[in-house]
């Protein structure tokens, strides 16, 4: 395993203790470097760089918290076991993200969102982008290797084709995501614009049977002489019942010209 550090570039030594280093496959004379990049779902959304060099007999495995380099007994099967079973794992950890937009859609749909909707839908299309982004890169490097390899002895073309699918069905299962979650925003946003019309449709009926209250109010307060109904004992009587004329009137009118437009 020295043999290999002492064969490894301090480059490449550099780009395979880096924990976040993007995905990348390095075609050299003596050894390739095969470093793919997976995202991990957990609570927040972590990355792990999974670091191979690949001789013309063998490959091995970086072990980043040991600075080592495991030997893998063979060139080809070995890497793709290891990256077979962090791609499946993350396949299944990425369901739960499916479940959590299914969820914001039925809330949508009868209504219940919480104060957090948008807390929530902000979390999880900030999660999916960077989980896109990060497999994209993959994806990529992964064809590339394929293509690079394709046409060498032994090499387990079905193989690494089923794991390069299993990353692209994890690529188009983030993308259809997100356009869900586009889609939830824009009904989210129409709902909310709906209940701000609303509330002012409302103030604006109610301001406009108060307006000649407030008039009729504002008029009888003046303090001048020779108002109306201000002589005999009946004034404030008369008043009111001029108030409710009026009120009466204008919800009238206000139903008239709603029910023509």
């Amino acid at each position: 395993m020295s043999n290999i550090h002492n064969l490894v570039d301090n480059l490449h030594l550099e780009d395979l203790r880096n924990a976040n280093h993007p995905s990348i496959f390095d075609e050299n004379e003596l050894y390739d470097m095969l470093i793919i990049r997976l995202p991990i779902i957990e609570k927040t959304i972590k990355v792990n760089s999974i670091g191979f060099i690949i001789t013309h007999d063998n490959s091995y495995f970086y072990n980043r918290e040991k600075d080592t380099f495991e030997e893998l007994g063979n060139r080809f099967e070995a890497p793709y076991e290891i990256l077979d079973d962090i791609v499946d794992a993350l396949l299944k950890s990425f369901e739960g993200y499916d479940d959590l937009i299914v969820d914001m859609e039925e809330t949508l749909y009868i209504n219940k969102t919480k104060s957090s909707f948008m807390k929530q839908w902000l979390t999880l299309k900030h999660n999916i982008v960077k989980i896109e982004r990060i497999l994209m890169h993959a994806s990529s490097t992964m064809d590339k290797a394929i293509g690079y390899y394709e046409k060498t002895e032994k090499f387990p073309i079905n193989h690494y084709t089923d794991l390069h699918e299993h990353i692209e069905r994890t690529l188009r299962s983030a993308t259809l995501q997100l356009s869900k979650l586009d889609y939830i925003y824009n009904f989210y946003s129409a709902l909310t614009n709906e209940r701000t019309n609303h509330s002012i449709y409302i103030l604006t009926i109610i301001s406009a049977v108060f307006l000649p209250l407030n008039l009729i109010v504002g008029f009888f307060g003046i303090n001048t002489s020779g108002l109306p109904f201000s002589d005999g004992s009946s004034g404030t009587t008369n008043v009111i019942v001029l108030m409710f004329f009026v009120l009466i009137v204008s919800i009238v009118l206000i139903n008239f010209v709603r029910n023509r437009a």
